[in-house]
Formats: structure tokens, sequence, C-alpha cells
């Protein structure tokens, strides 16, 4: 997440680069050697089918067992030995993911409206029938992302939802990730991860029903089964390492930016981090206060490496000129801490997320403790793509009914672009209604 020497003469503003990334593309987005062992995965599992889905859960996972899925009953008592407190950080993190989501779905109306006389199109929305959720427990349970895509699938109407999610405890999954899924209204849950989940459930070899979309996030062996799984199945985004950007002033403090950029830092050794801004005081303070925050973290080894080799400073003359570094690199969230907080909603373009205002952190969504999504897209995609919502599991599908006196305004001029184009099957389609009118 670096601005590039096109993007520089595009932006055409004066910009210094106080620090630039050691590292221009990070090493594991598409490793050949990764794209191969997952390509021979995806055939093996195809091929294969649940012996071969057992056979890499044992390897990979190290499942011990026979069968995959997680009990009812294990899956009732998954808070039973989690504090009472993150029980009902859950409970309320999975609440606000719910109910931003049926904010949004009451928003996205049918309707059914005549475009001329006789002809009346309309659209509706429908959900997806079959969807494969996956959720994340390797270095770090991520705990919201079933509040994300279970509970948001919910929302949205989804009959079927299969979750995934690795064995992470002595051949089992994780009882908060359960709890979190549990909670999500998750009623089918196996203990599988990797790309053997994706393909699993791609397949069908869980519940026996192949998924249309699979979902949630994952590391690169996940984002690659994705990306090679992609038209057999829908899918989310193609999301790579986390990111954030942090747009501030003087106004903001230089402690509350550094923390907010190490927070989304620790997520992985290839994590981007960048700060624009107009401030030459923060442009300075701000990499100091980053070491110094550093030395007293405990996953500085991950955050530092991330910061070292992916993280930026950009100086600008104006706020303009950071709006467009900002929609330049187009990061998955995005901070701004800065007067006028209007200003830059109505201006900046290019985001996942946006979070406004110096109370206002990517961790409180990360945590699901604001309502919206964290499955957001990376890699300069927000330039053409939003984040998961409940729109992602609604399919929008148009129709159309035409009367009898309609035929002449359609299949008149429909002749004619038939006839220019030469596809004579089409005119003929249009001319055989005109028949039938004239009698």
């Amino acid at each position: 997440m670096h601005l590039s020497e096109a993007d520089i003469r595009r932006i055409g503003s004066p910009i210094r680069a106080v620090k630039e990334a050691a590292t221009a593309e990070t090493p594991d987005r598409r490793d050949p050697a990764l794209v191969a062992r997952v390509s021979e995965m995806l055939s093996a599992i195809e091929s294969g089918g649940v012996d071969a889905v057992l056979r890499y859960a044992r390897e990979l996972d190290g499942f011990a067992g026979d069968d995959l899925e997680v009990g009812a009953a294990e899956l009732a008592r998954s808070g039973d030995e989690l504090p009472a407190d993150l029980r009902a950080a859950l409970d309320a993190g999975a609440e606000r993911t719910r109910r931003f989501a049926e904010m949004q779905r009451a928003r996205l109306h049918d309707f059914e409206e005549e475009v001329l006389p006789g002809v009346v199109c309309g659209q509706r929305f429908v959900p997806v029938e079959n969807v494969g959720a996956y959720l994340p427990a390797g270095r770090f349970p991520l705990l919201a992302s079933a509040f994300m895509t279970v509970g948001v699938a919910g929302v949205a109407g989804v009959p079927n939802i299969v979750a995934a999610t690795p064995p992470s405890r002595a051949g089992r999954p994780h009882p908060a990730v359960l709890y979190a899924a549990q909670v999500s209204g998750a009623e089918s849950v196996y203990a599988v991860g990797g790309v053997q989940a994706l393909a699993a459930m791609a397949f069908g070899l869980l519940d026996g029903t192949p998924s249309d979309m699979v979902v949630g996030a994952g590391n690169a062996y996940v984002a690659e089964a994705k990306r090679q799984l992609y038209g057999r199945v829908g899918i989310d985004v193609l999301a790579g390492p986390s990111e954030v950007a942090v747009i501030a002033d003087d106004t903001a403090d230089a402690a509350v930016v550094a923390a907010d950029l190490l927070a989304q830092a620790e997520h992985g050794p290839t994590s981007p981090a960048s700060l624009a801004t107009t401030s030459e005081r923060l442009a300075e303070e701000v990499p100091r206060e980053i070491e110094r925050q550093l030395a007293g973290l405990a996953t500085a080894e991950i955050a530092g490496a991330a910061w070292r080799d992916h993280g930026t400073v950009y100086l600008a003359e104006d706020r303009e000129t950071v709006a467009r570094i900002m929609d330049a690199l187009a990061p998955e969230h995005l901070e701004v801490i800065a007067d006028d907080l209007d200003w830059w909603l109505d201006r900046l373009r290019n985001y996942g997320s946006l979070f406004l205002g110096p109370w206002s952190t990517v961790v409180y969504a990360d945590k699901g403790m604001s309502g919206t999504n964290h499955v957001l897209p990376t890699a300069r995609g927000a330039r053409y793509s939003g984040g998961l919502s409940v729109a992602g599991f609604l399919k929008q599908l148009t129709y159309q009914r035409a009367s009898r006196d309609a035929t002449l305004a359609q299949a008149e001029p429909t002749v004619t672009v038939s006839d220019f184009e030469q596809l004579v099957g089409h005119r003929d389609s249009a001319r055989l209604r005109l028949s039938a009118l004239r009698g």
C-alpha cells in the first residue's frame, strides 16, 4: 500500500515520502509454489472426496477424529468455559452486526413499474440458497468473523449456511469461535480449516450440498483457494493482508495515530499501514511514537515487521492532495482524524470502510462493536468494489412482462437493430410477434 511513480504523477501535487515501504509487494500474494499447492489440493479433494478432506485435516489441522461435524451438544455448551465478560462482548457484537445488516436489508426494495405503455419491469432480491462460511482461527482466533458471515447471511434469508473452522485446541475448534458462531445463528459447524475447508464446502462434502458461495477471511492459502474456486462458486472478496490507512491533521494525537496503525499491523508481518497528513509535526512524531509503542507491544515481532517492511508516511500540502493519495491507495480500512469530517465523507471515494473522527477506530468494527462488516477489499480492490454486506448474499433479479399492445414499440426497433447486426434469428423472433399482431 504505497504510491508508485505513476500514482504521484496522477495526483499532480507535491508529496514528501517521510517513510517508504521497504518491500513493494506482499511476498505471499501470488507465490507460484503456493498457487501450485492449492491447485493440487483442490484437485485431490475433488477426486478423493471426504477421504481426501480427512487426510488433509489430519495432516494440516491436527484433527484426530473421524467425524468433522461439531455436535449440537458441543456447540451448545461452547460458551460454558468462556469468561462471562467475553460471552457478553460476543453477544453484543453479534447483535450489533445483525442489527446493521437488518437496516441494510430494509433499504433493498423489490419494485415493479411500467417502463413504457404495456411493458412492466421489476426487480426482486432473492437470497443465495447455500453458503459456506469460513471462520479463521490461526495465529489469533478472529471471533467476529462469524458475525460478518454466518449472521449476515442469516439476515439475508439464506436457508442453508454451513460453517467451517480449523481445530486449534487438542484437535477441536476453539470454544470462543464456536460460541461466536452459535450466537450468530450457526447450526452446522465443521472442524476443518484451510484449503480443505473451502474445497469441502464448495464441493458439498460436509453436508452433502455444494455451497453456492464461500465467504470469510483467511490466510494466503485460503485466499488462493477462493480465487481458484471462483466461478464454480461465488465469493465475497479476494482479500489479502489486512490494511489500514490514517488521514490526520494537526488536531490529531500522534499516540492515537500510532496505536491505530499498529493495531492493524499486528494482523500479520505483511499487513500494510499508511499515514497521509498535512502536518509536518505528525509526519515526524508518528514514526517515533510507533517505535516507542513497539517497545512495549507483545505482538511487536509481527507489527514491527509489518511497519518496517510495509509502512508508509506521506506529507502533503493540503487536504485535497491527501484525499487523492488515499483514493489512489484505496485502503481496506481508512480512518480520518481531522477537522471538517463532513468534507472528508463527501470527498473520499475509494476505501473498504471509513472511520470518522478520533472516537472511531478500526478495532471497534474488527470486533463487531460498531455493526459494520469487516470482510473488505484489499490490494486496491476498493477502487471497484465494496465489502461483504447483506446485499452480497442476495441476487438482484430482474423480470419483465409485456402486453400485446406493447409489441410495436419493442419489435419494430428490434428488427431494425437485428438487421444491422445481421443476427437474423433475433430479427425473426421479433417479426413473428409482429405477424401475430397484424393477424
